[in-house]
């Protein structure tokens, strides 16, 4: 079917998002996942010892994924109600089931449980691309290992670090993010069949006030989807905390992702690195030489819609009264598809720079011999000293041809002849200069820190997820 070029459609699904993401919180996948779930509900049902036909199983199980969509908006319409319309759609399917389907149950049992598999199936998604992230972050921090650059605190030059022991700190933020994404797997769990206030009565009168029943009954329909964990008590819905956990770990992703591209960004204005920029890429309609960093700045840009997106589920959880009130219902269905989809848009962006991220040596070296001659003035003291000087009368040196130089750059916008000044002092005739000036000597362990970091950190990622790495992804405009 075309589409109505007159409606609005969403940006996250056609400029950032995966198809795969975008299908996982489409119509198809939540109206066939509730008939999975009324199909395991019957068959746990029948195993437990209803009044169930293989007959009536079988059929069901044949129409899980032939969804009449203009019928159900039909019956929507009539019974404004979208979970009894699915279920008389489903039942027109199989109409052999269609007096068991739904069985005690009440909506959320399909729509919380529906959006616990799906989000769980999210989170595998994301938890792949964001190993993606890391390993290109690593193998870029490997690359660059040793290569210093000036480190920057107050956005003013600072000791020097390496281009690499940079990385890894970007890396990191990520590998902390991939840690809580890890953990909301392993900890989410199924909300169940609990009945309409979360006292399993109706499955209690089915079962003629047999609790072990009840109770394997919950147990068997969360094994069918693959979950371990069970809430143990609820209301008619999940506890909306659940929400808020969720996306507070893909609003974590946001904040690294924000934080690493607009470094990127102020390297780029710095001209030091550069994320990649194509052949007949155009930076500006107006000024043809720019060389705009579109693709940080749209992380940037998604990041904060995330961000802001995360305040929704933290009060829609302090807003539920009693076992469940409705108001959730409008909120959920925008908040969360689009945090996941702008996540997974921010992934894939972030695995296009890093796999053609842009480093430019001669520029960072510049910037690194324009600004160590001050950053070495201890070591020039301390050699200077060595060498048979005195020190307070080489610090008052120094300082007066530091001052100087300060004014040649900042006065008059020459370069920094510091090292200059004090080769033509000689108070400082003895000094190696080449030897205080080479700026492997300020970088501390930052290569050694790299390396130690890719193999506590980056190599077992690599390992959990070698089957889901992925180097290569193409950008919509």
């Amino acid at each position: 079917m075309a589409k109505n070029k007159e409606l609005y459609t969403s940006p996250l699904v056609e400029r950032n998002a995966s198809p795969e993401m975008a299908a996982l919180f489409g119509a198809q996948k939540k109206f066939s996942t509730w008939r999975r779930l009324w199909l395991e509900l019957a068959r746990a049902q029948k195993r437990l010892g209803l009044d169930i036909k293989k007959s009536q199983i079988d059929q069901m199980a044949r129409h899980l994924d032939d969804i009449d969509f203009v019928k159900a908006a039909r019956y929507e319409k009539e019974l404004r109600h979208d979970v009894m319309a699915h279920i008389r759609t489903f039942g027109d399917a199989a109409p052999k089931a269609a007096p068991i389907i739904h069985l005690g149950a009440t909506s959320c049992y399909v729509g919380d449980n529906t959006d616990l598999i799906i989000m769980r199936e999210a989170l595998h998604m994301v938890a792949g691309k964001l190993a993606s992230v890391i390993d290109l972050l690593g193998e870029f921090a490997a690359k660059h290992r040793a290569m210093a650059t000036l480190g920057f605190t107050h956005y003013q030059p600072a000791q020097l670090t390496t281009v690499g022991k940079r990385a890894t700190l970007w890396c990191q933020e990520f590998a902390m993010d991939l840690q809580e994404i890890e953990y909301r797997i392993a900890n989410l769990p199924f909300r169940g069949v609990k009945g309409t206030t979360g006292t399993q009565a109706s499955f209690l009168a089915l079962f003629d006030g047999r609790h072990t029943k009840v109770k394997q009954l919950d147990k068997d329909v969360a094994a069918a989807f693959g979950f371990t964990r069970l809430c143990p008590v609820t209301g008619q819905t999940y506890s909306r905390k659940i929400d808020t956990l969720v996306v507070n770990a893909l609003a974590s992703i946001a904040q690294s992702a924000h934080k690493v591209c607009n470094d990127v960004r102020l390297l780029a204005n710095l001209k030091e690195m550069e994320e990649p920029f194509e052949k007949s890429q155009v930076g500006s309609s107006a000024m043809a030489y720019k060389r705009n960093p579109m693709r940080c700045e749209r992380v940037t840009s998604l990041s904060r819609l995330v961000l802001s997106l995360a305040t929704s589920p933290a009060m829609t959880a302090a807003e539920q009264w009693f076992e469940r009130t409705l108001d959730d219902s409008a909120n959920r269905r925008v908040v969360l598809p689009e945090a996941f989809l702008a996540v997974d848009g921010i992934l894939r962006i972030l695995i296009n720079v890093f796999d053609g991220l842009v480093v430019y040596p001669k520029v960072i070296e510049a910037h690194v011999e324009a600004e160590l001659p001050f950053m070495a003035t201890e070591n020039l003291l301390m050699a200077a000293v060595k060498a048979g000087g005195d020190r307070q009368e080489l610090h008052e040196k120094i300082r007066l041809h530091s001052q100087a130089a300060a004014a040649q750059v900042k006065t008059f916008g020459k370069p920094n002849d510091l090292i200059g000044r004090l080769r033509a002092d000689v108070a400082f005739a003895k000094i190696d200069f080449a030897k205080v000036l080479d700026p492997q000597a300020y970088v501390g362990r930052a290569p050694q820190q790299v390396d130690e970091f890719i193999k506590a950190v980056v190599a077992p990622v690599r390992k959990r997820y070698s089957k889901h790495l992925n180097r290569r992804v193409e950008l919509n405009v």
